[in-house]
């Protein structure tokens, strides 16, 4: 699909290209071996609506520029809010001056990787209707709506709504001649129904399944997810759900969705394949890996049927993008293959000191989530590949004795390694002898990376595989938060550690 939009108006009358000649031309005064210029401005607004009306609404929008240098062999940056050349050349300055301190404590000299000059492209990502062009109110009757529906099924005690909507423009420029402008839109829709179980006193939620996603206001209105379906079944399955049996602790095998598996692939793959975490640059926030460099095409990291790619192209992607915020033209790379760990996400200062990954070229993984922010090293959109002829989920479902379908995501703990872990769900049902048989509560499946991808048996056709993801990936100090999507089809895991959280919990 390709977007039927042009790059806003409203950004591009804005003077960045005067600010950016201003600011090259004063760090080439100090003959950097490196300098670019990077002009955002990201626009967001959420809406909130309780039991069929609005709980809150805000609109933020954040203008501002960065200017990157090396200079003898050392970073510099600084940022700015202002518009004018003379701002532009005052910030640069800065950075100029974080250069020179900080080459005085740079032990090993920065470089970065070769990468062809890209002259004034442009990039807009795949969506129909710019949601912020959307009328407030429109949103608000269609979210209250909705959540109202929910609370008068019977049943349900409260229902809740959200909807967070961006949109993304950045400029980017530097000295080798490159120039890029782009603009990208996403959406994260959220319904959740509350009740009580008056005989047992237990009191849960179910929370709608669908993803957040690269699309405008179509995603809600344009048929591209089944709304009305989902809606209308979780009052039931909320009502299933409160009445449910405890699950007993043991080893099951699991049947997982790819509206839960996408989350075990961000922690335990994604995070644990960030090339800074690897060689320990990455410690502060979340920790380092387990699958360091001297792995490289030695990890067993899964079965035979694991296959996993980085990928900043893939259509509606939360980490897609044209071009990364060092000027890096995005790609598709392997970075587990039969199983075995092939490949990282990496910049281009990472991908100058380890040739021997992508060729010794970036594969477009710097990001900075604002212009106050320098880019760091992000994750591109990790996913499990489907099996071409692979089974349905029905199919594998009916593969398992005794175990465990899960669905939809909730809570999550993963160790400072990334390796020892644990994810609960929405949803679990029992799976007894090839087939559905009622839902349970209180599941958590333990394991650790490479026993839990090991266990992998079998991975679903490609009409199992769905793109889920996160508006709020954190990491670095100081934080940086990302969007990004994990692709993956339905996929079984034989002889899997559950728990009962609430034995775990003492309760």
């Amino acid at each position: 699909m390709t977007s039927p939009h042009e790059i806003d108006a409203s950004f591009t009358a804005l003077p960045y290209r005067r600010m950016a000649e201003a600011a090259l031309a004063r760090a080439q005064d100090f003959h950097v071996s490196h300098a670019d210029f990077r002009f955002e401005r990201i626009r967001s607004q959420d809406v909130r609506v309780r039991d069929g009306r609005l709980q809150g609404a805000s609109d933020s929008e954040d203008v501002g520029f960065a200017v990157r240098v090396v200079l003898n062999g050392a970073w510099g940056f600084a940022s700015g809010v202002g518009l004018g050349q003379t701002t532009a050349v005052h910030v640069t300055e800065t950075a100029i001056r974080t250069a020179q301190v900080a080459a005085a404590m740079t032990s090993r000299p920065i470089e970065l990787a070769p990468e062809p000059t890209y002259r004034d492209v442009e990039w807009v990502s795949a969506y129909d209707i710019d949601p912020l062009s959307v009328p407030l109110a429109d949103k608000v009757d269609l979210l209250a709506g909705w959540s109202r529906q929910l609370l008068d099924a019977p049943g349900v005690q409260h229902a809740s709504g959200t909807l967070q909507q961006v949109v993304e423009n950045k400029f980017y420029t530097d000295l080798s001649g490159t120039t890029t402008t782009q603009q990208r839109v996403r959406l994260q829709p959220m319904f959740e129904a509350f009740g009580t179980d008056e005989k047992s006193g237990v009191f849960d939620s179910m929370r709608t399944i669908a993803p957040p996603v690269g699309r405008g206001w179509e995603y809600l209105v344009g048929g591209a997810y089944d709304w009305a379906g989902e809606l209308e079944q979780l009052p039931g399955l909320l009502a299933e759900k409160l009445v449910a049996p405890s699950v007993q602790a043991g080893r099951y095998d699991l049947v997982i969705h790819p509206s839960n598996l996408w989350l075990t692939i961000h922690e335990s793959i994604g995070h644990a394949t960030e090339l800074d975490r690897a060689l320990g640059y990455e410690a502060n926030y979340a920790g380092t890996s387990f699958a360091t460099i001297d792995k490289l095409n030695t990890l067993q990291y899964g079965s035979p049927v694991m296959n996993v790619t980085g990928d900043r192209t893939q259509e509606h992607g939360l980490a897609t993008v044209g071009y990364d915020d060092e000027g890096v033209r995005t790609q598709e790379w392997d970075i587990v293959k039969d199983g075995v760990l092939v490949g990282y996400q990496l910049d281009r200062s990472m991908a100058l000191m380890h040739p021997e990954l992508n060729g010794g070229r970036s594969n477009g993984c710097a990001y900075a989530d604002s212009p106050g922010h320098i880019p760091i090293q992000r994750m591109a959109n990790v996913s499990l590949q489907a099996a071409a002829d692979g089974p349905s989920t029905d199919e594998l479902i009916g593969q398992v004795e005794r175990g465990i379908y899960v669905v939809g995501d909730k809570s999550w703990s993963i160790d400072m390694q990334r390796y020892n872990f644990q994810f609960t769900g929405q949803r679990f049902y029992r799976i007894e002898d090839g087939r559905l048989a009622g839902q349970l509560r209180d599941v958590a499946y333990q394991a650790t990376t490479t026993d839990f991808w090991g266990s992998m048996e079998a991975v679903g056709g490609p009409e199992t595989w769905e793109l889920g993801g996160a508006f709020n990936c954190g990491k670095a100090q100081p934080g940086q938060v990302a969007s990004v999507s994990h692709g993956c089809p339905t996929s079984l895991f034989r002889d899997v550690n559950v728990l009962n959280t609430t034995a775990e919990s003492g309760s």
